[in-house]
């Protein structure tokens, strides 16, 4: 990452918005805002740094891209795209 140049912070343009997750693919991209809107959740997908540009030339960005969502929203967003096995795992360690 380019912690140089600002390019693998995130920034959020809204202060009422939470990063849910960051995302280095298409494909889980795609998955991710597919829960999403199935759940009908508004969301935001930013790529860091020069992702955009990356993305048109390689396929990929390095960078990664944010998924921001509502801070009300944050709560369902993340039990929707977190493995059950993830879960289960949490719980555990929190007891």
């Amino acid at each position: 990452m380019d912690s140089f140049f600002g390019l693998d912070r995130v920034s959020p343009h809204d202060e009422n918005l939470e990063l849910l997750t960051t995302v280095y693919d298409a494909p889980s991209q795609a998955i991710v805002e597919g829960i999403l809107r199935d759940a009908e959740i508004p969301y935001l997908a930013k790529s860091r740094g020069s992702g955009t540009a990356v993305k048109v030339i390689t396929g990929f960005s390095m960078f990664g891209t944010d998924i921001f969502v509502l801070r009300e929203h944050l709560e369902t967003a993340l039990e929707l795209i977190t493995p059950p096995d993830e879960i289960e795992e949490l719980e555990d360690e929190e007891e």
